[in-house]
This record gives structure tokens, C-alpha cells and sequence, in this order.
């Protein structure tokens, strides 16, 4: 069960990382406030998972 959840924390940061660059593009090119905001809360999520992911046998309490 734990190398399945691993796969599925790996997928949403690999998500939430292509949304944050996608969102930087988006607001690169119209400069709307609300895709940078977006952006910057999916890289924020990314990095809150990967952390999650590289501390997964502490959280576990292994």
C-alpha cells in the first residue's frame, strides 16, 4: 500500500508543478493577478508534497 501511495504523492507534485508553470505562462502573457497567485499556490503545494514524500516514513511514524 505504502509504494502505491508513494506513486500517487509523486503524480500530484509532478501536477501541482506543471499547473504552477503553466499559471507563470499564463500570467506572463495577460498579467492577471489571480494566475500568479494560482501559481505560486501550486509551487507552494509541490514543494509541501515533495517534502511530505521525502519525510513519508516519519509521518508514518516508521
Amino acid at each position: 500500500m505504502i509504494p502505491f501511495h508513494r506513486l500517487l504523492i509523486a503524480t500530484a507534485i509532478a501536477f501541482c508543478a506543471g499547473f504552477a508553470v503553466w499559471a507563470g505562462w499564463s500570467y506572463r502573457q495577460s498579467g492577471e493577478a489571480l494566475m500568479l497567485m494560482t501559481g505560486l499556490a501550486f509551487a507552494v503545494a509541490a514543494v509541501a508534497l515533495a517534502y511530505y514524500l521525502r519525510h513519508l516514513n516519519r509521518f508514518l511514524g516508521r
